[in-house]
């Protein structure tokens, strides 16, 4: 059974306000964002796809990954993307104490720091599971939580690459903050769905840019 909306409701938006699910505007802009990299060979090819449409995304990264493939890391910087936090462990926030979460993001900042003298505000919970509690302090600490407003749940390897696409054909609107996962798990659906929503959407008119 699907424990996900491709969509997020209107009703959660409204609970967690203090959350960005989508950026509204009036230019058709749209966000790529990509979590769990930097991974081998994956997130070498993701940033090559958007390289050859001159877009820029946003990546949010694990800290122990970051550690493990440095260089993929500097590429990602290089191309101009922003940076987000998304932990050091992928850590469950239902599942871990207020200490364990805020000491684990502090890992992954350090990860990015060692890497980037640019300032990371951005922070993903992993599973998108976080308590308002540990929301309360990443707040308190300058960072803005980033959730999403279109899932291609391109990790879902139960559905097809074509439920991938369209999962986020069908949902995009202007301002949506569109989740890709640049990971393993994810590649078979993310690498066919991303070529193809890329031409989809410009055809569509819409406009790529990284968060801030």
């Amino acid at each position: 059974m699907r424990w996900y909306w491709t969509k997020t409701n209107r009703v959660i938006k409204k609970l967690f306000r203090s959350y960005i699910w989508h950026i509204p505007n009036s230019e058709n802009t749209i966000y790529l964002t990509f979590d769990d990299g930097p991974t081998p060979e994956v997130t070498s090819w993701v940033l090559s796809e958007l390289k050859k449409n001159a877009i820029k995304a946003t990546f949010f990264c694990i800290g122990k990954n970051i550690e493990e493939q440095p260089d993929i890391f500097i590429q990602t910087i290089l191309a101009g993307h922003a940076i987000g936090n998304h932990t050091q462990n992928h850590l469950n926030g239902w599942q871990s104490t207020i200490t364990e979460y805020l000491e684990n993001a502090k890992l992954c900042h350090a990860a990015i720091n060692e890497q980037t003298r640019d300032s990371c505000t951005l922070f993903r919970p992993p599973y998108g599971k976080i308590k308002n509690s540990q929301a309360r302090q990443m707040l308190k600490l300058g960072y803005k939580i980033i959730m999403w407003d279109v899932l291609s749940a391109d990790f879902d390897t139960t559905i097809t690459p074509e439920t991938c696409l369209n999962n986020v054909l069908d949902n995009v609107k202007s301002g949506s903050i569109i989740v890709f996962h640049d990971s393993v798990k994810a590649a078979v659906n993310m690498k066919y769905a991303l070529p193809k929503i890329i031409e989809a959407l410009q055809q569509r008119g819409f406009r790529f840019e990284a968060l801030s």
